[in-house]
């Protein structure tokens, strides 16, 4: 008997539907990566320099930076060769070139030595060596190839002297020197014999001076004095048995000259040959044929020594420059440079030391405006093709970027700064629609202009080479996931980074590029030297979707000083272009800043931000913000976290008679609540709350049983994690008796504590993150030597009874009662933990437009990679033995350990090293998060935590979707004919 027409309809669209599904993605193929995310590598701010530009092999230049880098770059373009990241517990602290193929570093306070490949970057080998790590440490290489075949390796710290042989790494010979108190200052050696000079200084104001013999490590000659007014550590050492040092003061200089057993000296006065001195002077390392450069807050003056005469000031820089140290160009003369900022362009000059007051070269090279001044510059030397002597620098910017100059021009910059950022927050990018000119957005009409007239050479193929690529990299540009406009899912944004620096970067979405940059005037060194801290980003301004011309801007908030107690700057950033609208310096400290929900009539967010005093004050300061603030203000609350008391604190605002300050926008706080941690068994180790734009789809959440459970969705919610004092330090640092790990679910209005649960022989350190109703937080076990994950789960009680359909529908339910946190809560909380592979660098939660989608953990590892781990395998509720029911529910059988998935690296292959900081933004689409992570490298990509059910991919077969529907359609007229055809054959019957 046949199957009826409907059923044989029915199974033809499931296998066609079938079919067509089975082109979604499951995973990311190999050939998808690339296509939405993208991966920049940095090196950070260069604090040293080595060239390497011999005539055979690739030149090249060995950076060590400020983010504990060591990388090789190529000359002619910039691009990385090789770098190696070391851990922050291992701080480089110099490197050398040996031998012209080996890098040799010292780190861990000139306790460990390393050789590396040039070419390559592997490791050759590594020496321990016995020193005082208290001190600073030296590195010399000796150029001598008297000595030995292979050149030695100097290395000192504190009293130790080492020679070390720069082939395979063997101590040559130690030396422990026996005066007490000693630090060794200066190393260096003589270029007529084998004698190395190491000047010491003990205690303030002896100075100690050795010759030594470079292939024994034997004391030839040891010379000892004292100076009245003692040393203050900087001093310079020249083979010609001259030495220059500052005194305690730094108000005067000592000229030291050996003579035999003898110490000759003279104590000379800065301001008798430096006029308008000011601010703290340095002794920069230049000191070559008698030439050295003095520092201060505005000049640098280059001296020349006149034995024990004096000094002659040859020249003196007063706009803000910097100095090379001396390069070797022939066996008698030396060469330096000096580098000045000049408003848009910089000046390089080059000097020899014979000749000190004559220039070889003075080019003017014009340099983008917003990279600040000159900070460090490193000199190298080429020859010409006359046989000439020709000069290249690389030069260090304010803003930690770092460019190469020759003959008159930037050959390659890198924007390293993006190395260090410290915050992140994402901008609406603008809408795409009539009356909007190209100027905005296309940023720059000339640039719009040049574009279409590349591309016309292009098409009458008139364009050189160079105009090709730039062709390309305009249609890349104009792609459809690099537009400068919105779209329609919300992919396309903007990147806002606020830098080390203090500089403000905005990335495009589509393939990271800089679309603008503002290093900001508020968050520059000042005259006097003191350098400035980036603190936070924040949204200022959100036009009203009816006022779309205007553009969104962003509060940038820092600090005029170092120090906590050291008074805030504020600046104001148009979104779009970068342009500073509005900058202020407070006169008063910034020590925590509170962004609120409310706004004023112009849109502008409501911050308040609390000093050292405890004083609240209250931005932006308008009689607008202040109506809109006031009615509020007794509904506001905060807390702060004194980790160096122990203690967490909340407070209300007040509007105080009795504050001494006439400023109607600064309001007094009251303590209402503090919880003093005892510090002699808990330490605080971390604090979490949730964030302020997180959204939350339901409440409510239906178990495996059909009873209903209600989410404790307090924003006041608060997570606090302490660590015995034993366990505060590295892991292994408390035995598993002596450890333990209390974690607190706190109420920031009320103070009260709403659970708390130890974890005993646990330690840190912590890291963790609050969503929605739950926790999350990573320790390590002691006893099972393994690092957990725990999750905490809180559920609201007070609103179990509206589980009953019949009050509900007679309105007798308490879910539009209202709630305060100063009733005792009725909660219930479920908590769980589970063994985890790796140790944790950073944490956060996926966020979407909706909240509908899963959760997600994004987890970054110890190999600076980030792990997607789906939030049901941290549900507290997972059993060994789940119920029919409760595995419909979607629980996972538990297991005692959370699963590593290969395919859940959100980050595939690739590492971002020196991972920081993960940030989630999300998209107009609900399936789709976007991922930031940043370290020393940057990585983007989008994120689909629950598949993109409400979009479909870019493989999906339309073809196969078209051929679907055609067989639908064939499929109905065939079935219609059989069921006409078997009507008319019942009817005859």
């Amino acid at each position: 008997m046949a199957p009826p027409p409907r059923r044989l309809l029915l199974a033809l669209v499931g296998f066609l539907a079938a079919a067509a599904l089975a082109t979604l993605a499951v995973a990311v193929y190999e050939d998808q990566v690339g296509l939405a995310d993208w991966h920049q590598k940095y090196i950070g701010k260069v604090k040293q320099a080595v060239y390497h530009s011999q005539k055979s092999g690739r030149r090249r230049v060995v950076v060590l930076t400020e983010e504990n880098v060591i990388a090789s770059l190529d000359l002619r373009s910039g691009d990385i060769f090789w770098r190696h990241v070391i851990e922050k517990n291992d701080p480089v602290d110099q490197l050398s070139l040996s031998l012209g193929k080996y890098v040799v570093t010292l780190s861990s306070g000139g306790s460990i030595l390393r050789a590396w490949n040039l070419p390559d970057g592997q490791m050759i080998w590594e020496t321990n060596m016995q020193t005082s790590t208290a001190s600073k440490s030296l590195l010399h290489v000796l150029s001598n190839n008297k000595v030995a075949k292979d050149n030695l390796v100097l290395v000192s710290a504190g009293q130790w002297i080492y020679a070390v042989s720069s082939i395979d790494g063997v101590i040559s010979w130690g030396k422990e020197f026996t005066l007490d108190g000693l630090e060794i200052k200066q190393v260096t050696q003589s270029p007529e014999n084998d004698i190395v000079y190491v000047v010491g200084i003990a205690g303030s104001s002896k100075l100690a001076v050795y010759h030594l013999n470079a292939k024994t490590g034997e004391i030839i000659k040891d010379i000892q004095e004292s100076l009245p007014g003692g040393l203050c550590g900087e001093m310079l050492l020249g083979s010609d048995n001259r030495l220059v040092a500052l005194d305690e003061t730094r108000s005067a200089l000592y000229i030291v000259e050996f003579k035999g057993e003898s110490i000759s000296y003279k104590k000379v006065k800065i301001s008798d040959f430096v006029q308008d001195i000011s601010g703290t002077v340095k002794l920069l390392p230049l000191m070559s044929n008698g030439i050295i450069a003095l520092q201060s807050s505005s000049t640098i003056s280059l001296l020349k020594l006149q034995g024990l005469n004096g000094l002659e000031v040859i020249h003196s820089f007063d706009r803000p420059a910097a100095v090379s140290d001396a390069l070797t160009i022939t066996e008698k003369d030396e060469a330096f440079a000096v580098v000045q900022h000049l408003g848009s362009q910089i000046e390089f000059i080059v000097k020899v030391t014979s000749d000190a007051s004559n220039e070889i070269i003075r080019e003017k090279v014009n340099i983008d405006q917003h990279r600040g001044s000159v900070e460090k510059v490193f000199l190298n030397n080429y020859v010409r093709t006359d046989k000439s002597h020709g000069f290249r620098a690389l030069v260090v910017m304010e803003d930690h970027s770092i460019l190469l100059i020759q003959q008159g021009a930037v050959v390659w910059s890198r924007e390293d700064g993006l190395a260090s950022i410290v915050d992140v927050m994402a901008s609406e990018l603008p809408v795409e629609k009539d009356g909007v000119s190209v100027a905005d957005v296309e940023h720059n009409l000339f640039e719009w202009l040049k574009g279409h007239m590349l591309k016309l050479k292009g098409t009458l193929m008139l364009a050189s080479v160079d105009e090709l690529a730039a062709i390309q990299a305009l249609r890349v540009r104009s792609s459809e996931k690099n537009k400068m406009t919105r779209d329609h899912n919300g992919f396309r944004k903007l990147l806002i980074v606020l830098t080390k620096a203090g500089k403000v970067l905005a990335l495009h979405t589509g393939d990271g590029r800089i679309i603008w940059s503002n290093l900001l005037p508020s968050l520059r060194a000042s005259k006097s030297g003191e350098m400035p801290s980036a603190l936070r980003l924040y949204q200022w301004q959100v036009p009203h979707h009816r006022v779309m011309r205007e553009n969104p801007s962003i509060l940038v908030v820092g600090r005029s000083g170092a120090d906590s107690v050291a008074p805030g700057v504020l600046s104001i950033l148009d979104s779009y272009s970068g342009e500073e609208l509005n900058s202020q310096r407070f006169d008063h400290s910034v020590v925590q800043i509170i962004p609120l929900t409310l706004k004023d009539s112009s849109e502008q967010r409501l911050h308040l931000i609390v000093d050292s005093n405890s004083y609240a004050h209250l931005y932006p300061k308008s009689l607008d913000a202040l109506d809109s603030f006031v009615p509020e203000m007794s509904n506001i609350y905060f807390y702060s976290v004194d980790i160096q008391k122990n203690a967490i604190r909340g407070y209300s605002l007040q509007k105080s008679s009795d504050l001494n300050l006439d400023d109607q926008y600064c309001f007094g706080t009251k303590e209402l609540w503090s919880i003093n941690f005892p510090s002699d068994s808990e330490r605080i180790a971390i604090s979490e709350t949730r964030k302020m734009n997180e959204v939350v789809h339901t409440q409510a959440k239906i178990i495996a049983d059909q009873d209903v459970m209600y989410k404790y969705l307090s924003k006041n919610l608060v997570f606090v994690a302490t660590v015995s004092p034993k366990a505060a330090g590295e892991i292994g640092s408390a035995a598993p008796e002596e450890a333990s790990l209390v974690a607190y679910l706190i109420d920031a209005v009320s103070g009260r504590i709403l659970h708390r649960v130890t974890h005993h022989g646990a330690q840190g350190p912590v890291h963790a993150v609050v969503s929605e109703n739950w926790v999350v937080y990573h320790y390590f076990n002691l006893r099972a030597h393994r690092f957990e994950i725990a999750v905490i789960e809180i559920y609201d009680q007070s609103r179990a009874d509206n589980k009953d359909v019949m009050k509900l529908i007679l309105g007798k339910h308490n879910l539009s009662a209202p709630m305060t946190s100063y009733s005792r809560p009725e909660v219930m909380v479920k908590s769980q933990s589970y063994f985890f592979t790796h140790s944790v660098k950073a944490m956060a939660v996926t966020q979407t437009a909706k909240g509908i989608t899963s959760k997600q953990l994004l987890i970054g590892t110890i190999g600076d990679q980030v792990l997607a781990l789906d939030k049901r395998f941290l549900d507290p509720r997972r059993s060994v033995n789940p119920t029919q029911q409760e595995k419909e529910e979607g629980i996972i059988p538990l297991t005692d350990s959370l699963p590593i998935i290969p395919q859940s690296y959100v980050t595939h292959s690739v590492q971002v090293e020196a991972l920081r900081g993960i940030v989630s933004i999300p998209a107009k689409l609900e399936s789709t998060t976007l991922v930031f992570s940043y370290g020393v490298d940057l990585f983007y990509t989008r994120l689909a935590p629950s598949r993109t059910y409400d979009s479909l991919t870019d493989e999906f077969s339309y073809a196969l979707l078209l051929i679907t529907i055609v067989a639908l359609v064939a499929a109905l007229f065939v079935t219609w004919i059989w069921s006409e055809k078997k009507e008319l054959r019942d009817k005859w019957r």
